[in-house]
């Protein structure tokens, strides 16, 4: 690359003259991507470990109400809530130490291909897994948990900003001479 190319690509990433100059793959996807993808995964392992460690040492402990429609212990432990003798729990929780590898900023910033397509995929069947989630929660338990809730809204979000940032990455290498 030119020293005209490299600072065309810095104008580009917005470091304009301050002597930082980002590479093709830094400029690719925006920091809001990553920190927001980074927070929504952090988020699902802390909503994950809440859940695993609730699930372990006693339901009813959870903070969430019991009766009614919303009702956290019959649904984390009903027969929906382990899935080949392991709780759902432990697999959100392990979802989301993977997806937490995979939206750490120097993910985002790798060169290899594959990483960028299972952060895309593991973060879309999180996303599916809620749409099943939801529907065994309204029309197999006839109940609501509110962590479980609070796990589909990160999901979906961390796919929501997972599938922003690939397109944005490859607008990014789209528009990189260095890719065309």
């Amino acid at each position: 690359m030119s020293a005209e190319g490299g600072m065309r690509s810095a104008r580009r990433s917005g470091s304009g003259g301050t002597g930082a100059v980002a590479t093709s793959a830094e400029a690719r996807v925006p920091l809001w991507v990553q920190l927001t993808s980074l927070v929504l995964a952090l988020t699902a392992v802390g909503i994950g470990s809440y859940l695993t460690v609730a699930h372990y040492a006693d339901p009813a402990a959870l903070a969430c109400p019991d009766t009614g429609i919303v009702n956290c212990t019959l649904v984390t432990t009903s027969s929906w809530s382990v899935v080949a003798g392991v709780p759902l729990a432990v697999i959100g929780l392990a979802w989301g130490v993977v997806m937490t590898a995979l939206t750490v900023p120097w993910a985002w910033r790798a060169s290899v291909p594959w990483v960028h397509r299972v952060r895309l995929v593991l973060s879309g069947a999180g996303a599916a897994m809620v749409l099943y989630l939801v529907y065994v929660e309204l029309f197999r338990i006839g109940a609501i948990c509110l962590w479980c809730t609070a796990m589909h809204v990160t999901a979906v979000a961390l796919f929501g900003v997972v599938l922003a940032g690939t397109a944005l990455g490859a607008a990014g290498r789209s528009a990189d001479p260095a890719h065309a």
